[in-house]
């Protein structure tokens, strides 16, 4: 069994506050994000605005207001953030628990931060039980909600006519002319902790969720992952630009390994990674200042991941030899195989290798 899904990003919503709850589900929601306001509050090192439990929309207020997302942002930082017994995870898992959409919408707003410090902290062997359990709750309503099937997509044959063309002679169909199921997410299966051979796989559907609902993320969330993306790439988006010197390169490139945080970007992870930054690349946003923002830090992930895999494909950067080599029918040629010769096409615009990765 699939399910058929999209590839284009979701469309924008409007900022603006929900009207004041009228019904019992809309009472029942203000219920549940004044009682989770409230225990947040303890856990947070100043306190909460008393506008955020009075507010319309609770859950809409806490999603968008900076100094709440500061504050949290800070404690996901600190050196003990992950532990199992860590106050802040405990309400994150709890929250997206109550099973209410505008407070879910809260957690998903700070997975960027909690996904990339997990990955970073993966190898330091350090207890993250906490974000863990927050993961592992985001990876289990996805699978619940797509009931552990496949997201596929179908991939129209180019030799048939489409409905909105006549034509004269009929096309026989066979198996080589029939509709093509590209599967973009594979089959879900059940989780109940967070084993390496799997964590690309369940982060990678949790970022998928994420996804579905970015057009409803604020600018901040969206800047944070693109930063988290820098980090995860592990390299310099300016090591194949031909406008610096070679030892700058080769320095900015050992700055960055070093730096730690760089993790490994299997397919499962990165393609939602890639989904993402399309959005935020591409994605409509009201506020012209914002978006441009959002713009700016995207390039500069789609650079870096790109330095990653021209890395991953060729790990010695490019030589002052290779730089200065006078231009030759020969030095010219492309060979079989390899992309990393059409440096041209992609090395100053880096964000098409998402078209490339994507397809």
């Amino acid at each position: 069994m699939y399910m058929e899904a999209t590839l284009d990003p979701p469309t924008p919503s409007t900022l603006s506050e929900p009207t004041t709850p009228t019904s019992h589900e809309d009472l029942e929601s203000l219920k549940k994000a004044q009682t989770a306001i409230q225990a947040l509050s303890p856990i947070l090192s100043h306190s909460l605005p008393p506008s955020l439990s009075s507010a319309r929309n609770p859950a809409f207020s806490l999603l968008h207001h900076p100094d709440v997302a500061s504050q949290i942002t800070t404690l996901l930082h600190h050196p003990d953030s992950g532990a199992g017994d860590n106050p802040l995870c405990r309400w994150l898992y709890d929250t997206f628990q109550s099973s209410d959409p505008g407070l879910q919408l809260v957690v998903l707003r700070f997975l960027p931060t909690l996904a990339g410090i997990y990955l970073s902290r993966v190898a330091l062997r350090k207890p993250l039980a906490g974000f863990e359990a927050v993961i592992l709750a985001l990876y289990a309503h996805e699978t619940a909600s797509r009931g552990g099937q496949a997201a596929t997509v179908n991939i129209p044959d180019l030799s048939h006519s489409s409905i909105y063309h006549e034509t004269t002679k009929s096309t026989s169909k066979n198996a080589s002319t029939e509709l093509n199921l590209a599967v973009i997410s594979p089959s879900l299966e059940p989780h109940g902790t967070v084993r390496s051979t799997r964590r690309a796989r369940i982060i990678g559907v949790a970022l998928e969720l994420y996804f579905s609902k970015i057009s409803q993320m604020p600018v901040s969330s969206k800047i944070e992952f693109c930063e988290f993306c820098v980090v995860w790439a592990g390299q310099d988006g300016d090591v194949y630009r031909d406008d610096d010197d070679v030892e700058i390169k080769r320095e900015k490139e050992e700055e960055r390994e070093s730096g730690g945080g760089r993790i490994p970007l299997p397919w499962e992870l990165l393609q939602p990674v890639l989904r993402i930054l399309g959005h935020c690349l591409m994605g409509p946003c009201i506020n012209k200042e914002e978006d441009k923002r959002v713009k700016d830090v995207a390039c500069g992930a789609c650079r870096s991941l790109y330095a990653r895999a021209m890395h991953d494909r060729r790990p010695n950067p490019p030589n002052q030899a290779t730089l200065t080599m006078p231009s030759t029918p020969a030095a010219n040629a492309q060979i079989p195989g390899d992309p990393t010769r059409d440096q041209g096409w992609l090395g100053h615009r880096p964000e098409r290798f998402l078209i490339l990765a994507s397809a």
